[in-house]
């Protein structure tokens, strides 16, 4: 038998490509699906709600500026780095959700699969989403669709890994920024998602992963001046889901709402693209 001591782990925060602690200085115990002990994760604050959306911002612009391959290319190399890791994550998923090594497997493998589906539409989604519109006169115009700005996602709670990849990755796709909060529960695959981010491509701030209780952190998220829309995926109570869209309406923001008993294993589509880019039309005169 060895008589080694297990080194405890406390995760921090994954705030403008760094990893804080949270400055309430709190953590709190995250247990397997058997009750064991995990690890300490790091409990978010209003603070650090403030700090990810200021990071978020910055990001936006240089996000938002690159190039919609390069963003494909991005989100592309983070599926590289996944597979890399491969087996922690499936570990991870194994521990967190309590399923055998095949469904752990299958939800690992899908996740990856899922950057790489909506990396393939980085530089499609202009020519699906966008048109060229007959007009009565000399003139061309066009409807292009843009990114809605920051984006504050709650990530799903039973799904640890593929729910919070699903929800993401379609958002960042487009050159939105996001902060998330991951499944308070089972935090830990989405803190090893945070360690690929970090040695990827994505810029710092793009996406911000916060860990805790999103019914502290979320209704001043969802009053929050400069977040764009809201993504409630991941809130099961609806008073909480009610009481955030009214927060969100004080600054009228986009909200997509919450999806209980969504089976994230299912084939993704559009929809989630569509609900955070905005459509600008633009009048230009023949000949010119």
């Amino acid at each position: 038998m060895s008589d080694r001591v297990e080194v405890r782990k406390t995760y921090k925060l994954f705030v403008g490509g760094a990893f804080p602690r949270s400055e309430s200085g709190r953590t709190y115990e995250v247990s397997d699906a058997g009750g064991r002990f995990l690890a300490n994760a790091a409990k978010a604050s209003r603070k650090d709600g403030r700090d990810a959306v200021l990071a978020a911002r910055k990001s936006f612009g240089p996000w938002n500026a690159a190039t919609a391959y390069n963003r494909g290319q991005v989100l592309y190399r983070i599926a590289e780095v996944m597979e890399g890791r491969r087996g922690q994550f499936i570990a991870d998923v194994r521990a967190a959700e309590g399923l055998n090594e095949k469904k752990a497997e299958r939800a690992v493998d899908a996740a990856i699969d899922r950057w790489v589906w909506y990396a393939g539409w980085a530089d499609k989604v202009a020519q699906v989403l966008g048109s060229a519109n007959p007009v009565a006169g000399p003139y061309f115009n066009f409807s292009i669709p843009e990114p809605t700005g920051v984006v504050v996602a709650v990530a799903p709670q039973e799904s640890s890994l593929l729910g919070l990849v699903s929800v993401v990755a379609p958002i960042v796709v487009t050159g939105n920024a996001c902060v998330v909060i991951a499944s308070t529960d089972r935090p830990l695959p989405a803190i090893t998602l945070t360690e690929v981010l970090a040695t990827s491509d994505v810029i710092g701030g793009v996406i911000n992963v916060l860990t805790g209780d999103p019914a502290e952190i979320m209704p001043w998220l969802a009053s929050h001046a400069d977040v764009n829309a809201l993504d409630l995926a991941g809130i099961a109570d609806p008073a909480l889901a009610v009481e955030l869209e009214q927060a969100a309406a004080d600054s009228v923001k986009r909200v997509r709402g919450p999806v209980p008993g969504h089976d994230w294993m299912t084939a993704p589509t559009l929809g989630r693209i569509r609900s955070f880019v905005e459509t600008k039309t633009v009048w230009h005169p023949l000949g010119v």
